[in-house]
């Protein structure tokens, strides 16, 4: 199995996951890294196909960071990293003779936009801003290698949770200072997963017959507030106050500062009806597990 963003807060767990069953993982790794893998250049659409011949199966989790001010060239990065990096997997494996039987590839819940309370699944459409336009050229880089009859699974992942990295690192030490609190008037929806189950997720997708988008999320999205009242409530702390909105566009830019406060409530009806158990389907539970 080759898996390209290896060394990233999903895809390290992903790999320590997969080898711990058995599953001989190979990385797909820059020129100077320091792991061994297939190379490769996404922005030069260069990867040694050759090495890629023969796995078993294929996970495209690389990407550069979202939760960085919104430059025009970090929106630039963001997009060229998920669109070129696709592209030149998906081709590569087109042309191969020994196909790989599935490409996983990363995806998010930004492709459903901005959509208030309406409950989204893997047949809602897709929505407007940045995000969206970024994960719908993205999900369409996929196809040369599903036209090529390989199984193809975009996964719309949501808020991964864990107290080592991504948004929760950053969010604990005010939290637990008693500084939490609400964005706006909390009310957004804010559909979550725990990494654990993001694992096992992508886990089952690899193991299982499904095709198409998966959406990543646990089973119960919540609120801004619901969110905030839970992670304080974890760590026996208030959370009374309400972010200023002003003070985030200083530091994050107007535009990531609006698509903080993007409401996407968002449901895995695919792993649900396929029969995948998660192990945090509740967020209270979750923080619990997580953080006591």
């Amino acid at each position: 199995m080759a898996i390209a963003g290896s060394t990233g807060f999903i895809g390290s767990e992903l790999v320590r996951a997969l080898e711990a069953r058995g599953d001989d993982v190979v990385r797909i790794v820059r020129p100077g890294a320091h792991v061994h893998g297939i190379e490769w250049e996404p922005e030069r659409r260069r990867i040694d196909a050759a090495a890629l011949e023969g796995v078993d199966a294929v996970v495209n989790l690389a990407g550069a960071t979202v939760g960085k001010r919104w430059t025009a060239a970090r929106k630039r990065m963001v997009r060229d990293s998920r669109v070129l990096g696709t592209r030149t997997i998906a081709a590569a494996i087109a042309e191969m003779k020994a196909k790989p039987r599935i490409l996983v590839n990363a995806s998010a819940i930004g492709y459903y936009g901005d959509r208030g309370t309406q409950m989204l699944d893997e047949t809602s459409g897709p929505g407007r801003g940045f995000m969206s336009d970024v994960s719908q050229r993205w999900e369409a880089e996929t196809v040369v290698a599903a036209d090529a009859g390989v199984r193809v699974v975009p996964i719309r992942t949501g808020l991964v949770l864990d107290p080592s990295g991504g948004l929760l690192k950053q969010m604990l030490p005010f939290f637990k200072m008693g500084f939490g609190g609400r964005l706006g008037d909390g009310t957004q929806y804010m559909s979550w997963i725990a990494r654990d189950d993001e694992v096992g997720a992508i886990e089952h997708v690899l193991d299982g017959g499904v095709s198409g988008a998966v959406n990543l999320t646990a089973p119960n999205p919540v609120t801004n507030l619901e969110f905030t009242r839970a992670l304080a409530g974890a760590l026996g702390r208030p959370a009374f106050l309400v972010v200023p909105l002003l003070g985030l566009s200083v530091v994050y830019g107007r535009e990531l500062t609006a698509d903080l406060l993007v409401s996407q409530r968002v449901m895995p009806r695919t792993l649900v009806s396929d029969g995948y158990r998660f192990r945090h389907p509740d967020l209270d539970q979750a923080f619990r597990s997580m953080l006591t």
